[in-house]
């Protein structure tokens, strides 16, 4: 019965995670969003007088028992970190991996060799499995961390320089994302707002002739006008007409990467010259500049990264704004009884997101390519919604999902090219088409976390307040004799949008 009136009243998760700690919490000066006013005192029992009737408190044996003086509270501590959503997170990267591990075994020739024999000689085949799993993770680990089997130090930290390149667009344009998802818009043109970055950013690169600071900044500029003004688009149709935000988006990719073959022929683009479809490089002033010298490619966009993750966190969190929009996020119907403007959010929300992902793609012509390419913009923009969603749509998530992913490009790249077994000595290659099995496996169960819950028996917050809600509601109905009509009658009320609306006014008064 809670659980249908709590539909009906709005009280519903932000649809692009499902972490603890993900209601709206407004600042000071922001309009309340939410259907019931906050309380200061102690909780109320969670039935509502119907009738006239008070509602009935709750019974000693549906409370929870209070911790004894100077006693163990290690179990409802690990309870507590149990029920994390960041815990979910890592246990399915780590059964990710485990995932990978079996298809390491299954796709490796030293073991399918051996277990033609396997029970003559089972431990061949034992040692060529664990050849190929600790071999191509080995492999991933020097191509993405450290290379402790290279003779310099250069050579031994240019993995970790790489991993740190490649995580730049995808932070950036995840965080983009991210914003969309926490106002309940589920932006799929990330690739599009990505390239336009792309475009903007390398035209004034090599367009103007400016000092080097200004230059860099007018760029990255460049780059998050044009995606925030190509996200405008189906924020403004999504805010007017209502238009489905994933279909536009879909449709302006596909607009936005014949347009990029355009560019590319045209002759202010230099497509005149032999070299191809590439443009003209941008101007050393307009590079991000190298942190640690020649040797390395780390660039500027890293602290870049850094910074556009705490923006977004103090965007989403802190500002009015932000508030806004992750209102509209939770329960738009809500909002916009609460005094928010529902379409003004939208627009505002999806400009953000595509500014950030424009800003993502000036991190390949900026910093690494210096030119605009076919395949400046790769699959990043898609890669950024695996990146948000694992990141569960929170700025620091994305982050370290970005350098997550950013590892395993980095680390896919060597493992696809060679991997020498330590025990056997035979080098065999894993396909570079691993990593995108690898990724999509963590997607898999990052968007299923009963099912992680389940493998390793964590229990369930949500699953233990509705056993408490049947049990508080069973001692209802054996006490009170009319309980049961009280209920049906508390359920046709509040199924109804007029009981919605009162409520949400009551809660904004």
């Amino acid at each position: 019965m809670n659980e249908r009136s709590d539909d009906a009243t709005g009280r519903a998760e932000d649809p692009a995670t499902t972490s603890p700690g993900s209601e709206a919490q407004a600042p000071s000066g922001a309009p309340v969003a939410s259907g019931e006013p906050a309380a200061s005192g102690p909780p109320e029992s969670t039935e509502t007088a119907v009738a006239g009737r008070p509602a009935p408190t709750a019974t000693a044996s549906a409370s929870a028992p209070e911790a004894e003086p100077g006693g163990s509270n290690w179990p409802s501590t690990l309870r507590d970190i149990a029920q994390k959503g960041w815990l979910v997170t890592v246990l399915a990267i780590i059964v990710a991996l485990v995932v990978g591990s079996i298809l390491i075994i299954v796709a490796s020739p030293r073991v399918q060799e051996t277990s033609a024999y396997f029970f003559s000689r089972p431990w061949d085949t034992i040692y060529a499995a664990f050849d190929a799993v600790y071999g191509a993770y080995q492999a991933m680990f020097r191509g993405a961390i450290w290379d402790f089997r290279s003779d310099t130090l250069i050579g031994q930290l240019q993995p970790l320089s790489n991993t740190l390149v490649n995580s730049v667009p995808l932070i950036l344009a995840g965080l983009g994302l991210a914003v969309g998802f926490r106002a309940g818009l589920f932006n799929i043109g990330g690739q599009g707002q990505f390239i336009l970055g792309s475009i903007a950013a390398t035209y004034v690169g090599f367009a103007w002739d400016l000092p080097f600071l200004v230059h860099l900044l007018l760029a990255m500029l460049g780059g998050a006008v044009a995606g925030g003004l190509w996200a405008a688009i189906p924020g403004v149709l999504k805010a007017r007409t209502g238009a489905n935000e994933v279909i536009v988006t879909i449709m302006l990719n596909s607009i936005a990467g014949f347009l990029l073959a355009y560019i590319l022929k045209s002759t202010v683009f230099g497509g005149e010259r032999p070299s191809g479809q590439r443009s003209f490089s941008v101007a050393e002033a307009a590079e991000y500049p190298l942190l640690l010298g020649e040797s390395f490619r780390l660039h500027a966009g890293v602290i870049v990264a850094v910074l556009a993750a705490a923006f977004v966190w103090w965007f989403l969190e802190r500002s009015t704004w932000g508030f806004e929009l992750r209102a509209v996020g939770v329960n738009p119907a809500a909002a916009r009884t609460a005094g928010v403007s529902v379409p003004k959010a939208i627009v505002v929300a999806m400009v953000v997101s595509g500014a950030l992902c424009g800003l993502g793609g000036t991190a390949p012509v900026l910093g690494t390519e210096h030119y605009l390419s076919l395949g400046v913009a790769g699959t990043y923009g898609f890669d950024a919604i695996t990146v948000a969603l694992l990141g569960r749509s929170r700025p620091w998530g994305t982050l370290f999902a970005g350098l997550l992913f950013g590892a395993l490009k980095a680390g896919g790249t060597l493992m696809s090219t060679t991997v020498v077994t330590p025990l056997a000595g035979a080098p065999a290659a894993m396909p570079i088409e691993f990593i995108l099995v690898l990724q999509s496996v963590v997607v898999l169960f990052i968007a299923a976390p009963p099912l992680v819950r389940w493998i390793f028996h964590l229990p369930d917050a949500n699953r233990r307040r509705r056993k408490q809600t049947r049990r508080t509601r069973g001692q209802r109905l054996a006490t009170t004799p009319n309980a049961a009509a009280d209920d049906m009658v508390m359920v046709s009320n509040s199924s109804s949008p007029s009981s919605a609306a009162s409520d949400a006014q009551e809660g904004k008064a």
